[in-house]
């Protein structure tokens, strides 16, 4: 399956960034803590080369808590100021205020040494679709400010939040970028729920990352379903389909309505703490 998706409406907002980006001090990035390399959007980088970065790893509580502290160390290394982060249940919220003052010290003294006093720092929050940005700014601004969906493509224009009289927020709706030109990158994106499920083939999708389980995570996906391991995805998710009773009629297996329990499962959090990717 190919896997790409680039609507209309990302091509709006990517120029909506660009003409706003002169007015931010501050880049938040949210990533997806169980694939932080292909849930950044390379455009951000040269959209945002000259401001100071905050990479936050979203729903962190889903992700292998050892690979979150390598992905944390990676990101600082490269000179991000990072932290883990569950948007949902407001883990992490409450540091990252202190983050923003360190991530722009430098611009505050600044304007101290200029005599700007209670001047806000203004922050483009930025991410991919479905990552959870939206989540992040209601649960940071403590009421909802700004729509959520658990569909990609919820936020469709940029809105000025203020939450304080010391921070503001843009908040952008996500995009993806034109090409994915590794083709693991788009699969990985689908997994989390990134690229519209509706132009998707979802048993295929399955096999994927069935595949993928098969050598990260053999015994999380064997337990979770009571199967053995087997050679080719497409058994293991025949067997997923006869362990869950999913029949059409007769007794032929719905391999469709198994894909979509192991996807289901697998966003939700249900196979364990998976994490896609190292540093």
């Amino acid at each position: 399956m190919n896997y790409q998706w680039y609507p209309g409406h990302m091509t709006k907002a990517k120029r909506m960034m660009q003409e706003n980006i002169k007015l931010v001090d501050l880049i938040i990035e949210l990533v997806d803590a169980r694939i932080p390399f292909s849930s950044r959007n390379p455009d951000i980088d040269e959209l945002g080369k000259n401001k100071a970065r905050i990479v936050l790893l979203n729903k962190s509580d889903l992700a292998d808590p050892i690979c979150n502290k390598q992905w944390i160390s990676f990101f600082q290394g490269q000179g991000a100021h990072v932290l883990e982060l569950n948007a949902k249940s407001g883990a992490g919220i409450k540091a990252v205020s202190g983050l923003v003052q360190e991530a722009c010290r430098e611009k505050l003294e600044r304007d101290r040494r200029r005599g700007i006093v209670n001047r806000p720092v203004r922050a483009m929050v930025v991410g991919i679709p479905n990552v959870g940005k939206s989540t992040f700014i209601n649960s940071f601004a403590g009421k909802a400010c700004a729509k959520t969906g658990n569909k990609p493509g919820v936020t469709k224009g940029k809105q000025w939040i203020r939450l304080n009289k010391n921070l503001e927020l843009l908040d952008t709706p996500g995009i993806l970028w034109p090409k994915f030109e590794d083709r693991r990158v788009g699969m990985k994106l689908a997994f989390i729920g990134s690229i519209n499920d509706d132009i998707m083939i979802m048993d295929e999708l399955a096999c994927d990352l069935i595949a993928v389980l098969q050598e990260k995570y053999p015994r999380e996906l064997c337990e979770r379903y009571g199967i053995e391991l087997k050679e080719k995805p497409v058994m293991m998710l025949a067997d997923i389909a006869e362990s869950r009773k999913c029949y059409m009629k007769g007794d032929t297996l719905d391999l469709e309505k198994a894909a979509a329990i192991l996807v289901d499962d697998f966003r939700a959090g249900r196979l364990g703490r998976i994490t896609l990717e190292q540093p």
